[in-house]
């Protein structure tokens, strides 16, 4: 994921531009006002970074103050600037590049607040408090307190059904069930804030971050869901029936949602944990496992990350310079609260890159490790761009990069980097269970990118009343996911805090559309590459025309709309859902099979 630093803002310090016109001043001309605005917008990026960076790797109640405040004064100074950006956006004449970076202010807000009094203090001081609760929330397992990182990874690996609903129940009532009345009123701030920007909601104002309305963006994805969807719903019924074998009917029926808890995840949005589950016999038993290598190998986390950034240099990137190294947060301190969700950082816009993890040997980190750093290269690319363009072409992009070097982690990959051994490649009678393992993340995720903001925007725009959020979740998890919560839930629950993305106000619909776009990067990166065998056999690994077409697209940053980019690096300036059913069309074919006669569907 992208650095946190716009969780509560980007910049501080509303004295430091002439943000707004005073009485008796003259405003000043749209050019200069950018000029300036930008100017401080980067200086204070910086110092709301260092904020954000302290407080996530080191919670207590001063670092809490510290990221709350500087978050405050971020707010203020980023709408007073899109107010003020307001004003000129009709103006005749502007440049591209001014009108581009006007447009910008106003939409890079992920949390406004409104000008009143204090409002912004709160809104920050809310947004600080409930990331607090998530940092140091614990479920517990056989009544024991177990951290979230250690929580997440039990869910992976236990195959206990009584032990896995205690870990889902505990996590969601610890860690959701109190943010309920905080995320209700920062919610309704924020909506206050979206409206006097000129939005209808922070739904709309999230969504017209794209280069188009809000309602064409909505249904692009749309769009995009109903060209993927039925290659989901086959691996839903393939993976109820597997589960079914597994656990028999009392726990998994064979017809209707999948119980939540029994999918390798706390929030069921990956299943490849439960891969042993429903690998098919023969082709199913790759040979090897990731994790397993990563042990045999010796692997530390350190030695993780260095092949991680060995793929991206192999492209002809420069390494990552050496403050990285003494400055990232790898694994979680035993002395204090970490927030280990993974994020990847550029705290000066040049080279300051860090990730902060709390990783794990095994397989599921190693993969988030070539995604943290996809992040850090992109960064580092548009570092060159003035301050309103040092961003993805959009966020999915920026989520997508990564995402697309970790398709390359294939057999060939791990025999390239000395992990696998030439001998213990899986032959061509394996595909299916590559291409099964590699759908049980990358379609399964599918419907729950897209239901977090959906969520979301019904819950801005009213639609969804505090009183109903974790009805409206629930109905939601069951009409996109087709799963259930493995006990009642009651009205005073709030599922979706249990989920990082969503106390912090992070944007989510960027992991769907990442999901969609990296198959399209793949694809595209594979025929420059010259590949000609299964898509799924492909790596790119060492491919310095690969890298080099990467990085000019990466390179331009925010600067130019999300389809020039796109064009730059795959020719087409349209997303499209058809990469990834070409990608896995060998699995479709055969999931059909297995679920010829059966009850498809919930």
């Amino acid at each position: 994921m992208k650095p946190m630093i716009s969780l509560a803002a980007l910049a501080s310090a509303l004295s430091a531009v002439p943000a707004m016109a005073q009485d008796g001043q003259t405003q000043p001309d749209a050019a200069t006002f950018v000029e300036q605005t930008e100017a401080a917008y980067n200086d204070k990026m910086i110092a709301q970074a260092h904020a954000d960076w302290v407080y996530m790797t080191y919670i207590n109640h001063d670092s809490e103050i510290l990221s709350s405040t500087a978050g405050a004064d971020v707010t203020k100074f980023n709408v007073a600037n899109a107010l003020q950006a307001a004003q000129y956006v009709d103006e005749k004449g502007l440049s591209y590049d001014v009108n581009r970076k006007l447009n910008r202010m106003r939409t890079l807000i992920v949390l406004p607040a409104p000008t009143t009094p204090g409002a912004a203090e709160e809104v920050s001081s809310l947004n600080a408090k409930l990331q607090g609760i998530y940092g140091a929330g614990k479920g517990t397992l056989n009544g024991q307190p177990i951290s979230g990182s250690d929580i997440e990874a039990a869910m992976g690996t236990n195959r206990n059904p009584s032990e896995l609903k205690e870990m889902w129940t505990s996590w969601h009532d610890n860690v959701g069930k109190p943010m309920k009345a905080d995320y209700a009123k920062m919610t309704a701030l924020a909506n206050e804030g979206a409206k006097e920007l000129g939005y209808a909601d922070v739904g709309a104002l999230w969504r017209s971050n794209y280069d188009m309305s809000p309602e064409d963006f909505a249904a692009l994805t749309e769009k995009l869901w109903q060209e993927v969807k039925p290659l989901y719903d086959q691996l839903h019924c393939y993976t109820r029936t597997k589960l079914n074998e597994k656990y028999g009917d009392d726990v998994q029926a064979t017809t209707g949602p999948i119980r939540a808890d029994l999918l390798g995840n706390m929030w069921a949005q990956e299943w490849g944990n439960i891969y042993d589950v429903v690998a098919p016999a023969g082709a199913g038993d790759l040979g090897y496992d990731v994790g397993e290598l990563l042990t045999a190998k010796s692997y530390d986390p350190i030695k993780m990350v260095k092949t991680g950034e060995g793929f991206f240099t192999s492209l002809g990137f420069e390494p990552l310079p050496e403050t990285f190294w003494q400055r990232s947060q790898f694994t979680k301190p035993r002395d204090r609260e970490v927030i280990c969700h993974a994020s990847a950082w550029d705290v000066d816009n040049v080279d300051d890159l860090r990730i902060k993890m709390c990783i794990k040997v095994n397989a599921d980190d190693f993969t988030t490790i070539h995604h943290e750093l996809g992040h850090n290269f992109y960064q580092r690319a548009y570092n060159k761009q003035g301050a309103y363009y040092l961003d993805g072409a959009n966020d999915g992009f920026h989520e997508a990069i990564g995402d697309t070097i970790a398709l390359s982690i294939t057999p060939q990959y791990l025999v390239d980097i000395g992990l696998l051994d030439k001998a213990q490649v899986p032959g061509a009678d394996k595909d299916l269970g590559l291409l099964l393992r590699q759908a049980m993340d990358k379609v399964a995720f599918l419907p729950f990118g897209l239901l977090i903001d959906r969520w979301r925007w019904k819950v801005f725009s009213g639609d969804i009343a505090p009183a109903d959020y974790n009805k409206a979740w629930t109905d939601m998890r069951l009409e996109y996911q087709g799963i259930v919560p493995p006990v009642e839930r009651g009205p005073d629950a709030f599922d979706p805090g249990a989920k990082y993305h969503v106390p912090a106000v992070v944007p989510y619909t960027r992991y769907f559309l990442a999901r969609i776009l990296q198959f399209q990067f793949y694809e595209a990166a594979c025929k420059q590459a010259g590949w000609k065998g299964p898509l799924h056999r492909c790596s790119f690994y060492g491919n310095k025309q690969v890298g080099e077409k990467l990085n000019a697209m990466l390179e331009m940053g925010a600067s130019k709309p999300w389809p020039d980019a796109l064009e730059a690096f795959t020719g087409s300036r349209e997303m499209s859902g058809k990469p990834m059913l070409r990608y896995f069309a060998p699995l479709s074919a055969w999931l059909k099979k297995q679920n010829a006669g059966k009850t498809c569907g919930w």
